[in-house]
């Protein structure tokens, strides 16, 4: 697997409306781990089916599976279910959080206008039906609002040097009772205001050119008005879930203490299928669960599937902040798989939050190495749900193809886009790296202290892996 590239970005860049910058770090460890696969390897990769994990994220990817909705709540019963029919004992831990529901329509109405406007939503957006002039306020700067009349009116905004949320405060602070923020860009503008705030009013986004014909208009007709119309929004408490299954040492005598944790989420995108996004790395975790379960092992194996991610990590959050001292102590590994599967992504890469090797790099290296001829490259991203892992001082990778699908959050992220054969691959390499390290009489070197980590949660969000 030879391709080296992988985005690290800021959850409060994107708030922020700023381009992201890129950080790699992928340099393949030099490898003499040629020799054929041992019997251990075998044991661990014979029984995966790779069939299995494509019905699996057919069954998942049926209807996208937002956070706290229905749809996530079914996906969580089916999780339970599968992994109680394989023997596994199962916990549901239960989690609330403040979330955002998106708003259910969304319009734009310029009366006279000549050409097709789309506009998009903030998330934590406020829902509204407003209909006022429109008033061109430059960049929404305090002094931008000073030099006009927005009282009552649609105040039209161009993207950057301030937040979006910055730039709807200071409408509101003007008087205003909607805004327009477009582009400075080629492109859809989308975007967050990081979180609810009382003196949002409603807001829409457009593209650059959109943007721009919108601001013609408004130069040839003075006094224009429009529409914005806003319904479903919502700020408020909600429920999500994460589900573990544990596999416990086959022989009590021989337990050595240790815990690996391979986890992925099951949440995915409003509008998305998230067939890759990320059903790919449930429906492996779930297969890895069933191939496994019978596998001797002097360590405990957990199963892992993190709800809310997509909203920041947040089920994993719960998981790694409800642990005990000794409980993180125990937990040596935190393989983390997402988005495993799409065709139309690049090569696999094994990610840890800082790019530098730990034990989850070093038994993938080793497996990958045997079982490909070659070691997974090594690349750096802080943009899933290894990071609270990371953050507890708990060896931790992502496991993730680069560059990104182009179907990558969208509707089109659907199963026919999967890669039976990237599936396979992933599921075979984590098979054998856990397995390396869980098999009987293991006589791998003890893990050095590790230490915890003080990067605020708050940076990291899956959103901005590009």
């Amino acid at each position: 697997m030879k391709n080296k590239t992988i985005a690290l970005t800021l959850a409060a860049m994107l708030a922020a409306g700023v381009a992201a910058p890129t950080a790699v770090i992928a340099q393949p460890i030099e490898s003499g781990y040629q020799e054929a696969l041992n019997q251990f390897d075998q044991k661990a990769i014979r029984k995966i089916d790779v069939d299995r994990i494509y019905n699996h994220i057919a069954t998942l990817s049926e209807a996208p599976r937002v956070a706290g909705t229905d749809v996530e709540n079914r996906a969580v019963d089916y999780l339970r279910d599968e992994f109680k029919s394989y023997g596994y004992d199962v916990e549901v831990q239960p989690f609330t959080y403040v979330g955002y529901t998106e708003p259910t329509r969304i319009e734009l109405d310029v009366p006279g206008h000549e050409g097709e406007l789309n506009p998009g939503n903030f998330t934590y957006g406020i829902s509204g039906d407003v209909t006022a002039g429109l008033v061109d306020a430059g960049i929404g700067s305090p002094a931008d609002f000073e030099g006009i009349d927005a009282e009552g009116k649609i105040a039209v905004v161009q993207r950057g040097e301030f937040s979006f949320a910055e730039k709807i405060v200071n409408a509101a602070d003007a008087g205003a009772a909607g805004v327009v923020i477009y582009n400075n860009g080629p492109g859809a503008l989308n975007g967050t205001l990081g979180g609810h705030d009382d003196r949002f009013v409603p807001a829409v986004s457009l593209s650059q050119e959109q943007g721009q014909s919108l601001l013609q208009h408004m130069n040839g007709n003075p006094g224009a008005e429009a529409r914005i119309l806003v319904e479903g929004a919502e700020t408020g408490e909600h429920t999500s879930h994460n589900v573990i299954a544990t596999k416990h040492p086959t022989n009590k005598k021989k337990d050595t203490g240790e815990v690996i944790v391979i986890g992925s989420h099951m949440d995915s995108v409003p509008g998305a299928p998230g067939a890759n996004d990320n059903a790919s790395g449930t429906a492996v975790t779930l297969e890895l669960a069933r191939a496994m379960k019978n596998l001797p092992s002097d360590t405990e194996i957990r199963f892992a599937s993190f709800g809310a991610e997509e909203l920041g990590l947040i089920g994993s959050h719960h998981y790694v902040s409800e642990l005990s001292d000794t409980e993180k102590d125990r937990i040596i590994a935190n393989f983390n798989l997402d988005m495993v599967g799409s065709r139309d992504a690049g090569d696999l890469i094994v990610a840890s939050v800082d790019g530098e090797p730990n034990l989850v790099t070093e038994l993938t290296q080793k497996a990958s190495a045997k079982l490909n001829g070659e070691p997974t490259t090594r690349g750096r991203s802080g943009s899933s749900d290894h990071v609270p892992f990371h953050q507890a001082g708990i060896p931790a990778a992502l496991f993730i193809h680069s560059p990104l699908e182009p179907w990558y959050h969208t509707p089109q992220d659907t199963l026919d886009k999967i890669s039976k054969e990237k599936l396979l691959d992933v599921a075979e390499i984590v098979a054998a790296a856990v397995y390396d390290r869980a098999r009987f009489d293991n006589q791998n070197p003890k893990d050095k202290k590790r230490k915890e980590t003080t990067v605020p949660k708050e940076a990291f969000f899956e959103q901005s892996i590009r």
